[in-house]
């Protein structure tokens, strides 16, 4: 038996295996790969070999449910393009660049810059962005919030000039609408200037390297803004599609899934080809059966992190209970990977000795549940119902709405003639809703 001290220490270690909020890097030991378990999605495989067979820049379009995944993988294409000598700069916009709750075209271009000039400053020579900058510094020098004259800086300092716009368009609201209106009038000498730099440093890419490409992530979580019939989604993915694919590399942005499933997804692929979705793991088939392999898994994923930290203990007995506490949470995630990961840190939490005990992985399930019924809106509840019964979707924004909010989760799978089919659920914590069974009643 683990001592008090071994036990919280051991505890603490699994806590932290379990962060929901951090994708995993390449390479990662705990990695598993769910790609037959998805429907045979494959990020290497349609959108790497686009990029390596293209000889023209390429720009895609990648999508899921959030908290799906999407990161994890995208980082394994990075290493994937590094490996092929391609120099990729990947970052998440809305850490430290743009405001999910509010975020347009000019936000993601300031925040490019900014990310490019990091990344590439001591490849390419900065000076084009620089005099761009400079011929504009009267109008966002107070925007910037410094009283400085552009001349007196150095260069260092004069580049982090962007990064001063960037974060006060993240984390001043007030000056937010005052940047894009100084910045949009010049977007399009911006994205030259931009170019002059990315072909620079395109010819000094460090020794092994000898193509650019840009991983755009995280604009998935945008939320929908709507004036009249249009979005800022529109605004950003097709009113400015040309400015979005103008910049002289590789790019790929990740784009909210509500927008891939409305009637504009035939404009985004005329525009940027087939998106690729990430869909869940399936875990149960679409009669409702326990899906063993996609089970297997989930199961996977909590084993492997488990093994980092306590290689010797068994997994079924001694970390959790017995096996079928494994297997709630697991089918209770609806095969999301981060729900798994939030209902496994929650249970864990609710833990002061191991084993983890089915009482605390209910408590976490319940705990989760109460976040679903608060987040589905009264008439939603016949919607919902609707959708587990048929297994289908209409194309409607109610339904959009659903699938953002991760209330409905898409699966995918491959029959014996590998003829692809595509089927919808309600989230499993939804079903055991009393207001989700009523609504079930009503309709059965």
């Amino acid at each position: 038996m683990l001592s008090v001290v071994n036990n919280t220490e051991l505890l603490k270690k699994l806590y932290n295996a379990f962060d929901p909020f951090r994708p995993l890097p390449a390479g990662d030991p705990t990695y598993v790969d769910c790609q037959d378990v998805r429907g045979d999605a494959d990020i290497i495989e349609e959108l790497g070999n686009r990029i390596q067979l293209a000889n023209q820049n390429t720009y895609q379009l990648y999508s899921g449910h959030r908290g799906a995944g999407k990161s994890t993988e995208l980082l394994k294409l990075k290493q994937y393009l590094e490996n092929r000598q391609f120099y990729v700069v990947y970052f998440a916009a809305d850490e430290e660049d743009i405001d999910s709750e509010d975020a347009q075209y000019t936000d993601i271009l300031l925040a490019c810059t900014r990310r490019l000039l990091r990344d590439l400053g001591d490849i390419a020579s900065p000076r084009p962005l620089l005099n761009w900058l400079q011929e504009r510094w009267q109008e966002l020098r107070d925007l910037a919030q410094t009283e400085m004259q552009f001349e007196d800086m150095g260069v260092e300092l004069q580049m982090s000039q962007f990064a001063k716009l960037t974060a006060n368009l993240r984390a001043v609201p007030q000056l937010r609408q005052q940047i894009r209106e100084k910045v949009n009038p010049h977007t399009v000498t911006l994205i030259k200037v931009l170019n002059e730099f990315l072909s620079d440093a395109k010819k000094r890419l460090p020794n092994g390297y000898t193509k650019l490409a840009v991983i755009v992530d995280n604009l998935d979580r945008m939320v929908l803004v709507k004036e009249g019939d249009r979005t800022n989604y529109d605004e950003v993915f097709l009113d400015r599609s040309e400015q979005l694919k103008a910049l002289d590399c590789h790019l790929i942005y990740t784009v909210p899934i509500s927008m891939v499933y409305s009637i504009r997804a035939t404009d985004l692929r005329d525009i940027y080809g087939d998106c690729l979705i990430l869909p869940m793991i399936m875990v149960r088939n679409p009669a409702g059966e326990v899906y063993q392999p996609g089970l297997n898994k989930l199961q996977e994923v909590i084993r492997k992190r488990v093994r980092q930290h306590a290689p010797e203990l068994s997994l079924e007995t001694q970390i959790f209970d017995n096996p079928q506490t494994i297997n709630k949470l697991c089918l209770m995630s609806g095969g999301h990977v981060r729900n798994l990961l939030l209902l496994t840190q929650d249970a864990i939490s609710r833990t002061e000795e191991l084993p983890i005990t089915e009482r605390a992985v209910r408590r976490a399930i319940t705990q989760a549940r109460d976040t679903y019924r608060r987040t589905v809106e009264n008439h939603q509840w016949d919607l919902l119902a609707e959708i587990f019964l048929s297994k289908r979707i209409i194309n409607d924004d109610q339904y959009r709405c659903l699938m953002y909010n991760r209330c409905l989760l898409e699966y995918r799978y491959l029959d014996d003639e590998e003829e692809m089919h595509r089927w919808y659920d309600t989230h499993p914590l939804i079903q055991g809703i009393q207001e989700f069974k009523e609504a079930l009643a009503r309709l059965s």
